[in-house]
């Protein structure tokens, strides 16, 4: 049986990551996976700071890597909206697709960080629920962990630069 394709994700915050996930997914008709989502369900009002994010974010991923290679292996193609910023994270993605030889894309969004900041503004106004992560000093401290997907990495890397 034909396995589904993981699509992914990397940019810096406020990149448009979400918002590209969510035309994915109603494009090839796919399940998509808010990690944003599950962590607000699962913990609400419980992340305020990276380290808060960092601590449930690692909770929820091994039965979210359960989940999504059930998925897969069914068929189905799942978009996840989970951060693949770091080499950590991308290697989480990985062993997601690779223990089941599923195919992949990681979609890489570059912006420069004007944009991201911009966009990170207009969402503060947009959901205000968000104003107290998402700030100027938020991103600046999550961007230094950034790194850029590379090609020596291996994935399947499509490139979106620019404005989205």
């Amino acid at each position: 049986m034909k396995k589904g394709t993981l699509t992914f994700f990397s940019g810096k915050m406020g990149a448009g990551k979400t918002t590209k996930s969510r035309e994915i997914a109603q494009k090839q008709n796919a399940v998509l996976i808010s990690e944003d989502e599950w962590l607000g369900a699962i913990y609400p009002n419980s992340i305020e700071s990276l380290e808060d994010y960092m601590k449930y974010s690692a909770r929820l991923k091994p039965q979210m890597k359960k989940l999504v290679q059930s998925v897969l292996a069914a068929g189905t193609d799942v978009v996840m909206d989970f951060p693949a910023n770091t080499i950590a994270q991308r290697n989480w993605f990985r062993s997601i697709f690779s223990e089941i030889q599923a195919p992949h894309e990681l979609v890489y969004i570059d912006l420069p960080n004007s944009v991201c900041l911009d966009q990170i503004g207009k969402r503060r106004i947009e959901q205000p629920e968000r104003a107290a992560t998402d700030t100027e000093a938020m991103f600046d401290q999550i961007t230094k962990h950034f790194v850029a997907p590379t090609p020596d990495e291996g994935f399947n890397t499509k490139v979106i630069a620019g404005n989205v």
